[in-house]
């Protein structure tokens, strides 16, 4: 008998009677496929032309357009849980809907509502609503500190203690689809991109610190916040994965005492240093499989494993297959690693 995770069971609704996905290694709870949530009518309207630009814009699955940092993602059909590393930025879904988990937590985001990390995290998602005549289109926005930071320091002081995951998804609003649409519009109009691009980047920049996630992501434009400390710790993980992970050298890294370091860092990205670094390896590693002609061993060694046993058990374990077979999978499916 299939059993579904109870956090899921709150919003699964199936498509199908019996229609499901059974997702590997952390993952490995039954996730049934959802509809997307139900629209206003008002709100369709309001997106139709940015759905519309996106297609419009899009060349294949993944698309940088000319507008800095933002990128069409398309996809016309469910795909399998697909882990990777979600950096800073937005991702707001124009139509379909997508399923993520980040450490324990599970979140699912859609045409009603926009997902935003204001830190680097691991993460494994799947699109969960997409078909070949209603495609899966979602728009991302990396964010820029720097842009963060100057905003900052025009708004009035607030308070920006805020604790709890640097993640969330929050409500869609009118004001934010209306500033991705003039953005979006300047694909076609080129000319105008250099002028206005920043400026309506900055309109969508004020309008998430408006939002739910305000507080987590002033914390990204101050130096000496919570968040900025963790991030530099994260810099640092990530600069020197494949060597052994020193929690008091990354405490004194990121201006915390080690408890409170990681405290703060398991808050922030719903894991340990320990499990960050770990998930890190273990995707520098498939990405080095995929490049070019390198065996497990090989991998695991460079990636900072002392046991490639132990490296293929862990790998099994995040991947759902031995990475023989989780690679070949990869070639044939012609696909590697998740994002917005």
């Amino acid at each position: 008998m299939i059993r579904i995770s109870p956090r899921l069971l709150a919003f699964a609704r199936p498509i199908l009677p019996q229609s499901c996905l059974i997702l590997p290694g952390s993952w490995r709870r039954a996730l049934r496929i959802c509809r997307p949530h139900p629209i206003l009518s008002g709100m369709e309207l309001d997106i139709s032309e940015l759905r519309s630009l996106a297609l419009r814009h899009a060349r294949g699955r993944r698309t940088d357009t000319a507008i800095p940092r933002v990128t069409i993602g398309v996809m016309p059909e469910p795909t399998p849980p697909t882990p990777g590393i979600y950096a800073p930025g937005i991702c707001l879904v124009v139509q379909g809907a997508k399923q993520v988990m980040i450490g324990e937590h599970d979140l699912r985001y859609d045409a009603a509502s926009y997902f935003l990390a204001a830190v680097e995290v691991p993460a494994t998602g799947c699109i969960v609503d997409a078909t070949a005549t209603r495609p899966y289109i979602g728009l991302s926005l990396t964010l820029d500190p720097a842009a963060i930071a100057a905003l900052v320091l025009d708004l009035p002081p607030a308070d920006t203690a805020a604790s709890g995951p640097g993640f969330a998804v929050s409500p869609l609003t009118p004001d934010m689809v209306d500033a991705w649409t003039r953005l979006m519009r300047l694909l076609d109009t080129p000319g105008d991109l250099a002028v206005l691009a920043p400026l309506y980047e900055r309109e969508i920049l004020y309008r998430l610190l408006q939002g739910p996630m305000g507080p987590r992501l002033r914390q990204v434009g101050r130096s000496g916040s919570q968040l900025s400390c963790i991030r530099r710790a994260i810099d640092r993980i990530r600069r020197d994965y494949d060597k052994p992970l020193r929690i008091d050298e990354i405490a004194a890294h990121a201006g915390m005492s080690p408890s409170s370091f990681h405290r703060h860092f398991k808050a922030a990205t719903a894991m340990s240093p320990l499990q960050y670094q770990k998930s890190l390896r273990l995707q520098q590693a498939r990405v080095l499989m995929m490049a070019g002609p390198r065996d497990a061993a090989a991998a695991a060694f460079a990636v900072g494993y002392e046991s490639a046993s132990q490296f293929s058990r862990e790998y099994a374990r995040a991947f759902g297959a031995p990475p023989a077979r989780d690679i070949a999978r990869l070639r044939r499916a012609g696909d590697l690693m998740d994002g917005f």
